[in-house]
């Protein structure tokens, strides 16, 4: 059965519909994620930011404290109020928000040092999205953008196997396109790709995979955030929200063991 896709503009107004799921659910980032930062663009040599899509803040809280000054484009109204309450504590020298898209956000050609999109590029159209980076970027600059892949389809773990058959009838947002095996972040060999051709070099990537254990909560929390769960009329949402829960406490005991991947591309203005 061919899945409807869920188009970019629309997708981009799901996460704010429950914040407080989306800050709750979401896992952080591993660290290694921010140790390669640290050691290839670190804020003593890239200290100007752009973050595209930070949601609650998952990342950025991180890129604050590690010295970065951020500026962060987020489209939707409500994030954008999560976003202030979170990172209240952050001077407006070191941290401000762009409410807007990132297509039609005011920002200064050649201004900065590092560009960021945490699990949110995919919600670019890539070309002309890395493009737009090029030229945002100081030569010498630096892009970042990684995922967090919620289920590892090389290693898929028990809960997993149990309850894809539930996500067989949804939509698909841009990270699992039709045609492909693997969801957007893992296709490494096409990432690789369109950041070279967008003139980048000095390209490195890498995989982390890791574990998390949730227990029901978490993961009807994390699940709810999916585009294609968000998109649910509010019965349906409901009736799968509950199925999942269901299927931790009775299935597994009330905690399930999860399998995840961290894909992270870093790649080098010239």
């Amino acid at each position: 059965m061919k899945k409807e896709h869920i188009p970019r503009k629309e997708g981009r107004g799901l996460f704010g519909r429950d914040t407080n799921a989306y800050q709750q659910g979401r896992p952080d980032y591993p660290l290694p994620v921010f140790a390669l930062l640290k050691e290839h663009c670190g804020p003593e040599i890239c200290r100007m930011a752009f973050e595209i899509g930070p949601g609650t803040g998952q990342a950025t809280e991180h890129l604050l404290d590690m010295g970065y000054q951020i500026r962060a484009i987020e489209p939707d109204h409500n994030m954008v109020i999560k976003l202030e309450e979170r990172l209240s504590r952050y001077s407006q020298d070191s941290f401000s928000i762009i409410n807007s898209t990132f297509e039609d956000a005011l920002l200064q050609p050649g201004h900065f040092d590092l560009g960021i999109a945490a699990t949110s590029f995919h919600w670019i159209e890539p070309v002309s999205g890395l493009e737009r980076i090029f030229q945002l970027l100081r030569p010498g600059g630096w892009f970042a953008m990684w995922w967090n892949v919620f289920g590892d389809p090389h290693n898929p773990d028990a809960f997993m196997q149990r309850t894809g058959c539930l996500f067989d009838s949804l939509s698909a947002s841009p990270s699992h396109r039709a045609g492909h095996h693997y969801p957007y972040p893992l296709q490494q060999r096409e990432r690789l790709d369109d950041l070279a051709k967008a003139g980048f070099t000095g390209i490195i990537s890498d995989e982390l995979r890791w574990e998390s254990e949730m227990d029901a909560t978490q993961t009807r929390q994390l699940i709810s955030t999916f585009s294609p769960v968000a998109r649910l009329s509010e019965t349906e949402r409901r009736r799968l929200l509950n199925e999942i829960e269901r299927v931790v406490e009775k299935d597994f005991g009330g905690k399930v063991r999860r399998n995840f991947i961290t894909a992270i591309y870093l790649a080098r203005k010239p």
